[in-house]
């Protein structure tokens, strides 16, 4: 079984992703770490990202400055798309790959933009994660190092509870309150036969 869990930024999908890899036997494909690993210096992809860019997002290294890049895409739709559409032709390649290798009964795809990459189509089920505004953007700050304000923007450009309420499986609400979510885990576990 393939299961997509997603959500916008800072909703706690690695959360939950975590207790899942800890309390059960799956395997977890992490889509945000594959983007991490294709933008590696002379990749394809990060070729890609420079002939779409400009050389300005690389340091003298040739290292992706992933700020700069955060700043041009989350203030600009177009910008934001034309990266998108690059990096999810990738992602969902590795990801369609990584299945195919993976012996689990069980395996998770972790994706922000599920959706928006039409990773939905590989999965049997779609768990959205959603939180409290508030929460979350306090988790984009201290996670990225960011002010509230780039948090904020960021958070703006991504799609809102409603959308994964609407389109997900099942929803799993995540409020830092460990106790409830792992007990909202278990019986998504149980419904799905996961153990």
């Amino acid at each position: 079984m393939i299961i997509g869990i997603t959500g916008s930024s800072g909703a706690g999908k690695s959360t939950i992703c975590e207790i899942l890899k800890k309390e059960y036997n799956v395997k977890i494909i992490n889509a945000d770490q594959i983007a991490k690993r294709l933008s590696n210096k002379g990749t394809n992809y990060m070729n890609d990202i420079i002939k779409s860019f400009g050389n300005d997002i690389v340091d003298e290294k040739g290292e992706l400055k992933r700020k700069k890049l955060g700043q041009i895409i989350y203030n600009n739709p177009e910008k934001r798309k034309k990266l998108n559409d690059c990096t999810f032709k990738y992602i969902k390649k590795e990801i369609e790959e990584e299945i195919e290798r993976n012996k689990e009964d069980i395996t998770i795809i972790d994706a922000p933009l599920l959706f928006e990459c039409g990773l939905e189509k590989l999965c049997d089920k779609v768990i959205g994660i959603i939180s409290k505004r508030d929460l979350q953007i306090e988790r984009i700050v201290a996670r990225d190092n960011i002010d509230y304000k780039q948090a904020e923007s960021r958070l703006n450009a991504q799609e809102d509870n409603e959308f994964y309420i609407k389109k997900c499986d099942v929803i799993i609400e995540n409020n830092n309150d460990m106790e409830d979510i792992e007990k909202k885990i278990r019986k998504v576990a149980q419904s799905y036969k996961i153990n």
